[in-house]
């Protein structure tokens, strides 16, 4: 069972590893950072980066997309707005401190959501999605890299184990796929197009879900074009 995880705990975790994240993280997520990236530029238009921490994945964006990137860590987004500065990041349009659980965006503002090791950070990650995909257009993609735990065998018995550990490094071990099939099953307007693993050794994965718009207004834009 997963445990439940605390907000302000989550917060400190994050303001202590602000000086060394770049550091520690940099180069084992650089190939699934630039897959995810990969996958925002494919769609283009306006990105929201939730969980945008240090800001190490924006330089990788072209000019392409318009990004606006929110954290829970202040001490986080201090680094990436000294990023943004000292590399001259003109398509980066703001930075704010925010709970991703309860985005202060109006519905349909984004053409991508992006969510990079961030949703088994939460401490509900299905509220999480379910903002990601309200902000979020129709025919717009939200672009996850996140921890796919075990499903069953020896593997998920030591996420299991490890799960009070890893919590208190600031995430969950245990976040079996069946979360994420449960979480699509409860929203209508979601569809995967892809599930990808990623390094290291493939317990990450890109996944990418598209919005679709709501069948009244398929109709609707039907009986237009007729």
């Amino acid at each position: 069972m997963t445990r439940a995880m605390n907000r302000e705990g989550v917060v400190k975790t994050y303001d202590r590893w602000a000086p060394v994240y770049d550091l520690v993280f940099g180069p084992v997520f650089e190939k699934a950072r630039r897959a995810a990236i990969g996958a925002c530029e494919a769609v283009g238009g306006r990105v929201l980066e939730v969980g945008v921490g240090t800001g190490i994945s924006l330089p990788y964006y072209s000019q392409r997309c318009r990004i606006v990137g929110v954290d829970i860590s202040a001490a986080m987004l201090e680094v990436a707005h000294q990023r943004v500065a000292a590399l001259h990041l003109t398509n980066v349009e703001q930075l704010v401190l925010m709970d991703v659980q309860s985005l202060a965006f109006d519905d349909a503002s984004f053409d991508v959501v992006t969510a990079q090791y961030v949703v088994n950070t939460v401490p509900d990650p299905e509220t999480a999605l379910d903002e990601f995909m309200r902000v979020l257009k129709p025919g717009g993609e939200l672009i996850v890299v996140n921890r796919v735990g075990a499903e069953k065998g020896a593997r998920r018995k030591v996420e299991e184990l490890l799960e009070p550990v890893v919590e208190r490094l600031g995430w969950r071990s245990d976040f079996p796929w069946a979360r994420f099939e449960n979480w699509m099953s409860a929203n209508g307007s979601v569809m995967l197009a892809e599930r990808r693993p990623l390094p290291p050794l493939g317990h990450f994965a890109l996944l990418r879900f598209r919005k679709q718009a709501a069948a009244s207004q398929s109709a609707r834009d039907l009986v237009t074009a007729a």
